[in-house]
């Protein structure tokens, strides 16, 4: 039985504006097992990049993470304090930040970005950290003698994969990829997934895939999480869930992207967009844009239900469906 490295249980993270609370994760709920490889899919402003930054512990003010356990080998990640904190975060856990070309300093070249992980915290000289960092890269398809290159001289491919480096510095156990395959062109895409999965499987890394294409979590996840307005509402297997769905949102969002073995099928859109998170819906969150609504849906909340498989459900009227 695989052992679980980080649980993520009824997370909560809001920010607190002028204007009114915006419950940005509101209800989170998943595992990673060693080893393992995670998606977790929705629409942009569903929550999924700040369910990262909440990992990290990287919420600004005005966010504060008000509810929930994130228990990483046994640590809960929001009790413990900054220099426990320290220690953990990009040593056993890294995020890949999405836009590469904002994310890297265009003032600097590549090697001193790469390299500054391990010199901060004088773990490595300045040439043993240039070292690791040219065996990286090589690992990453890059040619290491381009370390020298300023961010502007790589293609929007090469600087994913250079910030993919930066996290992989320090070793650590724990991946978060943030759309790390937005803005590339379908070939790019194909080959950085194939080289994060050979990566995974070399350094036994655990990873965090998360973006708005469930097509590309399908390729490369064992598991998979729905995320809508701020909630999980589906989790499972990911052949499962795609093969599958059963909450109507993972439905609505499969039958936005096109397959080649229905060419000629209508690509359907999801009517309307994810509620503003400062007043979502009462009852089911998703209840003014599913075509399956029944009254109790715009009245009562759903409630979390394990299914067989491990995986678990919000939704009233899955069963029906």
């Amino acid at each position: 039985m695989s052992k679980i490295i980080l649980s993520v249980d009824g997370l909560r993270t809001y920010f607190y504006t002028p204007i009114g609370t915006v419950k940005a994760v509101d209800g989170a709920y998943f595992t990673l097992n060693k080893g393992e490889a995670l998606g977790i899919a929705g629409e942009s402003g569903c929550g999924k990049s700040t369910t990262a930054l909440s990992i990290m512990r990287l919420i600004r003010q005005p966010g504060r993470i008000v509810d929930g356990v994130i228990n990483y080998s046994g640590i809960d990640l929001i009790k413990i304090n900054d220099e426990e904190l320290r220690k953990i975060r990009w040593n056993k856990i890294a995020l890949t930040v999405q836009q590469s070309m904002y994310a890297l300093n265009p003032m600097l070249r590549v090697r001193d970005q790469i390299i500054e992980p391990l010199t901060n915290d004088k773990k490595s000289t300045k040439d043993e950290a240039e070292k690791k960092a040219k065996e990286l890269l090589q690992l990453l398809n890059i040619d290491p003698s381009r370390i020298n290159n300023y961010p502007h001289e790589f293609s929007g491919g090469m600087r994913q994969r250079v910030l993919i480096a930066m996290s992989l510095m320090c070793d650590p156990e724990i991946l978060i990829l943030d759309e790390p395959t937005t803005a590339l062109d379908v070939v790019v895409q194909n080959q950085l997934l194939r080289l994060i999965s050979r990566l995974q499987k070399q350094m036994e890394l655990s990873v965090i895939w998360i973006t708005h294409n469930l097509p590309v979590l399908a390729e490369v996840c064992d598991k998979i999480a729905i995320m809508y307005a701020g909630r999980i509402v589906e989790a499972g297997d990911v052949i499962k869930v795609i093969d599958q769905p059963k909450h109507p949102y993972t439905k609505g969002l499969l039958g936005s992207f096109p397959t080649i073995d229905e060419i000629d099928k209508e690509i359907m859109s999801i009517p309307g967009a994810p509620p503003d998170l400062i007043d979502p819906p009462s009852g089911c969150r998703f209840h003014p844009r599913c075509p399956y609504k029944a009254d109790i849906c715009t009245k009562t909340p759903p409630r979390r239900e394990e299914l067989p498989d491990k995986g678990f459900m919000e939704c009233h009227l899955w069963r029906e469906i």
